[in-house]
């Protein structure tokens, strides 16, 4: 998140016929370009560092000759179906050199899913290659696992064998399950603290963990790891640039995983990831990033972006990137009570409006045409829901969906990064719930680096207008530091917005029982987090019951 402005002047459209048709056409214009430009990026991408598997016919690594822990960045799973569930590792032994000190050969790694946490009744084994073209990291899509229930997976290759990990299935597609719980997480940058909500979090008895994007960040770290202040520790030089390159954000990553709370979160439970900006850059828009760069040179950057994001996070195939294009948003099921429609906000997005700076909406932001979601994924989310049979469907995705005003009084200034910046695309998709009857909607939000929990309105200008559906902002695990209770802006935006039913500027995470009666959200925040070791509490608890939407507070 950020509220820098943005390349270029600013200028406000009139609401002319004619000028509606000059918009059209330059829409039209810039999304022919951006096609030439991603064709470009990906040829340029695909010849310059993101190889294939088995592009470079690398020999095979002897893991009797592996003298180091290879399991540094320890093992995740994600995205649980009712008979398999994907799980992942990556092997480096040196994991802040460039090649995670494995060079380009490849290495054969072995896996095993079990019952129990001693591995004594092993359900589920096999063989899978290491391979330097995809930084040595792993995945393996266990099927022909029962569904609803919990399983151990580890990993070996030499005499070095991997953390165990704890995942599950989904419920079958019919089974009407009585409950889940879910957390909701964002937003942790490395340099801003300790990631102690993690820590908390991987103790909690949840059934998954959706990490609503900003994994990653592009910024420099520096050798005291920022507002961690190490004494005992000195990272590296090669953190303290911004990452632009697959070998910079593959590096990153290793700094990130690190970090003994982020691998004990992964460990304990299934997650289901989603990017925002700055796995990336920045604010990026598509083709368009902050600072005005050649598209083709962006799109560069962003196919290296993505392709590290897929290597590290516990993610099936079907999303491997394809040069700077990937296919991120999806859809999950839990049984009868739940559907996840998980979005991606940032790749098929217009420019923000009114040069990315707080502003009132006006005709440039409330242009019919713009979108945040990209034509396809919006019909996609629209149809899924007509088609939908799940008691709960639930939309976990990155930026304020509800709108937020930021000051008091008529002309009030709003985000143009988020759904405020585009109501056209925002007021298609609350229509869209409305025909297809969607009765218990719950939109899952990052982003704001703070806790927010919104009653979604019919009309947000309305505060008697029929409430739609719930939504609850998860703030962050570490990014803004340690925050405020009441952020000096608290008066303000709870009075500006009657559906802002509560607001905490503090780090955490948001978890969330559903059942056939209700969902339960406890705000879960600490004090700090540029000291470890912080306790946990809950700062605030909301239901909103099933077929009566609209947030209670507990």
């Amino acid at each position: 998140m950020a509220l820098s402005g943005r390349h270029g002047p600013s200028s406000a459209l009139a609401s002319t016929p004619h000028d509606a048709e000059l918009r059209a056409a330059a829409r039209h214009l810039a999304r022919r370009r951006f096609l030439t430009v991603t064709a470009a990026a990906a040829a340029l991408a695909f010849t310059t560092n993101l190889p294939a598997r088995g592009a470079f016919a690398a020999p095979r690594l002897d893991p009797a000759r592996i003298t180091e822990d290879p399991f540094t960045l320890g093992v995740a799973s994600g995205d649980p179906l009712p008979g398999s569930v994907l799980i992942w590792t990556r092997l480096a032994p040196a994991p802040f050199e460039p090649d995670g000190g494995l060079g380009q050969q490849q290495v054969e790694v072995s896996w095993e899913v079990a019952l129990d946490e001693f591995f004594v009744l092993v359900v589920r084994r096999g063989t899978v290659v290491a391979h330097p073209e995809y930084a040595h990291s792993v995945r393996v899509d266990v099927t022909g696992l029962e569904p609803g229930s919990h399983y151990y997976y580890r990993f070996r290759t030499g005499t070095w064998i991997s953390p165990s990990g704890r995942t599950r299935t989904a419920p079958p597609a019919d089974d009407d399950t009585a409950g889940l719980t879910l957390a909701a997480v964002a937003c942790q940058a490395y340099h801003d603290g300790y990631y102690t909500a993690h820590g908390h979090l991987a103790r909690e008895d949840v059934d998954v963990v959706f990490h609503l994007g900003d994994y990653l960040y592009e910024y420099a770290v520096d050798s005291a790891g920022g507002a961690r202040n190490y004494t005992d520790v000195v990272l590296p030089a090669v953190f303290n640039r911004e990452t632009t390159t697959l070998a910079d954000y593959r590096m990153r990553y290793s700094l990130y995983k690190s970090d003994p709370d982020l691998r004990a979160v992964h460990a304990a439970h299934p997650f289901v990831v989603t990017w925002d900006d700055h796995e990336t850059e920045n604010n990026y828009a598509a083709a368009v990033d902050e600072n005005g760069s050649d598209p083709a040179q962006f799109l560069a950057r962003r196919a290296a972006a993505y392709r590290a994001y897929w290597e590290n996070q516990p993610l099936r195939a079907d999303q491997l990137p394809e040069g700077p294009d990937a296919q991120l948003f999806r859809r999950l099921r839990w049984g009868t009570l739940a559907q996840f429609d998980i979005l991606d906000t940032r790749q098929y997005r217009d420019d923000q409006a009114y040069n990315d700076t707080p502003h009132v909406p006006g005709p440039e932001s409330d242009d019919p045409a713009r979108t945040l979601t990209g034509d396809a994924q919006e019909r996609w989310l629209l149809d899924g829901w007509g088609a939908s049979t799940a008691l709960w469907n639930v939309m976990p995705q990155q930026v304020c969906f509800s709108q937020r005003r930021m000051d008091l009084g008529a002309e009030a200034r709003m985000s143009m990064d988020a759904w405020d910046g585009y109501r056209a695309n925002r007021g298609r998709l609350m229509a869209g719930a409305k025909a297809a009857g969607v009765a218990n909607w719950l939109v899952l939000t990052g982003d704001v680096h703070v806790a927010y929990a919104f009653d979604i309105k019919d009309d947000f200008d309305d505060p008697d207008s029929r409430t739609l559906g719930t939504e609850l902002t998860c703030t962050s695990v570490a990014s803004g530091r340690n925050g405020a209770e009441h952020p000096a802006n608290w008066d303000t935006y709870m009075r500006a917005n009657p559906h802002l039913r509560f607001y905490d500027g503090r780090r955490g995470y948001v978890r969330v029982e559903l059942n056939r009666e209700h969902a339960r959200a406890d705000f879960r925040t600490v004090p700090a987090v540029t000291t470890p070791g912080a306790p946990v509490s809950t700062a605030a608890s909301f239901v909103t019951e099933v077929g009566s939407p609209g947030l209670k507070p507990v």
